[in-house]
C-alpha cells in the first residue's frame, strides 16, 4: 500500500507542476492572472485530482478565479492528457485554498499585539 500513496504523490506533484507552467504560459483568461497552485491531492484511484489555488492577494474574492477554471477545465485536462503518461486522465476539482488567508489573518494579529508587548515592558 505504500507504494500507492507514493505514486498518488509523485503523479500529484506532476499535475502541480503542469498546471502551474500552464497558467504562466498558456492560459489567457485575466482571471486566472494571479493564481498559484498550492497543493494538488489525489484520491486511491488517480481518477479525481483536487487542485487548491490561492490568491497573490488574500483579501480578494475567489469566485472569479473558479468561475475561469471551470472555463478553462476542459483545456486544462487535455494538456494535463498529453504530458502525463496514464491510463485515465484525472477529473480536476477546483478548492479556493483558505490556509494562506488564515495565515495572513494570523501574522496580522501577530503584529497587532507585538507593539503593545514592547512598549508594555
Amino acid at each position: 500500500m505504500p507504494r500507492e500513496f507514493g505514486r498518488q504523490r509523485r503523479v500529484g506533484a506532476q499535475i502541480m507542476r503542469l498546471l502551474s507552467e500552464l497558467l504562466r504560459t498558456e492560459v489567457k483568461d485575466p482571471e486566472l492572472a494571479g493564481v498559484q497552485i498550492s497543493e494538488v491531492d489525489l484520491s486511491g484511484d488517480l481518477g479525481v485530482a483536487k487542485v487548491y489555488f490561492s490568491l497573490l492577494s488574500p483579501d480578494d474574492d475567489p469566485g472569479p478565479a473558479i468561475a475561469a477554471f471551470e472555463r478553462a477545465r476542459g483545456f486544462l485536462r487535455g494538456r494535463v492528457g498529453q504530458a502525463l503518461n496514464l491510463r485515465r486522465v484525472p477529473e480536476l476539482r477546483f478548492q479556493f485554498d483558505t490556509s494562506s488567508k488564515r495565515a495572513f489573518d494570523l501574522s496580522k494579529l501577530i503584529a497587532e499585539q507585538s507593539p503593545k508587548d514592547a512598549s508594555s515592558d
